[in-house]
């Protein structure tokens, strides 16, 4: 049984208002000018969302237009379009819209005509055309972002990383609340915990913290026991009170966050963790360059998908649990969980993939983060369009189903919002 430390209480921070911006334009705040004092950051108006002849991309009926794009600190600006760039050293190359599939006939202004609407799908106006801008933008200090979640009801954005605090923001009020900064090493995941306030974060200092967002002076518990790193973490959507994690020595923990206790070990993933959606049967980890899925009741392996040549990065489920995407570098694969076959891949082409997530809204289109650029890629008819995004890796994404919204943290030590 592993005993729950109780961490000595810590004191939120809060900062000035320092947004930067130009007219018409996503502001990327600098929240590194704004840590002052302490509690949470009061008075900042949001920023107007970005048109579509501003920021990112317009499928329907045109051509994709580049944009002005987020101003950052310093008054520096990073130009929002559909160019590429390929890798870290090599010049900038023009892909704009690009087919994928030699068969296919369609031009750019069909390329996302086929993208089918999720029955969850909120918002009824995302029947009249796919948009894909950015909406919003904040540097969270001079370090690296490695990851990313929404809560449940998409009112809070997590994210974390070499920081070693995660922050919080309110998708509502715009306000930011910083975490204490209890880990000694670099935060690797956060999660929130179904239908609640409460969040978990993983760290390289070997232990995992559960933290409530409405009481964040200090973590509620620290569950130690792993013997390396621990790389992931993602919590049961139906069990809520399992917690599972894994390190880079292979070791997949199961916990139980209510007694807090290490209810099993077993072996099966290094780089991350993550439960099928509603139902939570399977666990999908990524080890290597293999993803094994495991079926949470029998504590069998059903599946060993293989496929990749290098190390997996991530892997994302769809809405549905129905299907599950991995990422390395070079290709992403999607996989059917019914025959565990792999039914689409796409070649990144030298742009160094690292993370996915489907999107929320667009049950065929799978969101994929770079060096720089997010690729679009609608997987039923095989075609793509790049969207120039950060200034660094894209190290993690996230979606919510309830908001529509997207997000992306990035080592260029940003995070943005995309709808």
């Amino acid at each position: 049984m592993e005993k729950a430390i109780n961490p000595a209480s810590g004191s939120t921070e809060k900062g000035l208002a320092a947004a930067c911006g130009v007219p018409d334009a996503p502001v990327c705040r600098d929240l590194a000018l704004e840590e002052k004092g302490t509690g949470t950051e009061k008075g900042v108006a949001p920023p107007s969302p970005a048109s579509e002849a501003d920021s990112g991309a317009s499928i329907g009926h045109r051509q994709a237009r580049s944009s002005p794009g987020a101003v950052w600190e310093k008054g520096c600006s990073v130009e929002q379009s559909t160019t590429a760039r390929a890798s870290p050293g090599s010049h900038l190359q023009k892909r704009g819209w690009k087919e994928q599939s030699s068969n296919d006939d369609g031009d750019a202004r069909d390329i996302f005509a086929a993208l089918k609407i999720s029955p969850a799908e909120p918002n009824p106006e995302a029947s009249k055309g796919f948009t894909f801008s950015e909406v919003n933008c904040w540097r969270t200090s001079n370090s690296k972002v490695v990851c990313c979640h929404f809560s449940s009801d998409g009112k809070i954005l997590a994210s974390a990383g070499h920081e070693k605090k995660a922050v919080l923001w309110n998708m509502e009020n715009q306000q930011t609340q910083y975490l204490p900064e209890e880990h000694a090493l670099i935060i690797t995941d956060v999660r929130f915990r179904p239908n609640s306030s409460q969040l978990a974060t993983s760290s390289f200092d070997r232990t995992i913290k559960l933290w409530n967002a409405a009481d964040s002076g200090f973590s509620l518990h620290t569950f130690t026991g792993h013997g390396f790193q621990v790389t992931s973490l993602d919590f049961h959507p139906k069990k809520t009170d399992l917690l599972c994690s894994c390190d880079g020595s292979g070791e997949i923990r199961y916990w139980n966050v209510t007694q807090p206790t290490c209810m099993r070990a077993i072996k099966g993933g290094t780089a991350q963790v993550r439960f099928q959606p509603n139902t939570g049967q399977y666990l999908a980890a990524a080890a290597e360059n293999v993803v094994s899925i495991f079926d949470i009741e029998t504590h069998s392996k059903k599946y060993t998908l293989q496929g990749h040549n290098t190390d997996v990065q991530s892997v994302c489920w769809d809405n549905s649990g129905e299907y599950i995407a991995s990422v390395n570098q070079d290709l992403v694969k999607v996989w059917s969980v019914s025959s565990g076959e792999c039914i689409h891949e796409l070649s990144s082409n030298g742009n160094k993939f690292c993370s996915c997530v489907f999107h929320p809204s667009y049950t065929n289109l799978l969101v994929i983060g770079g060096y720089q650029s997010l690729e679009l890629w609608n997987m039923v008819k095989n075609q793509s369009m790049t969207v120039q995004a950060h200034e660094g890796l894209i190290a993690a994404l996230a979606q919510s189903p309830v908001t529509g919204m997207v997000a992306s943290a990035s080592h260029d030590n940003s995070v943005k919002l995309w709808k």
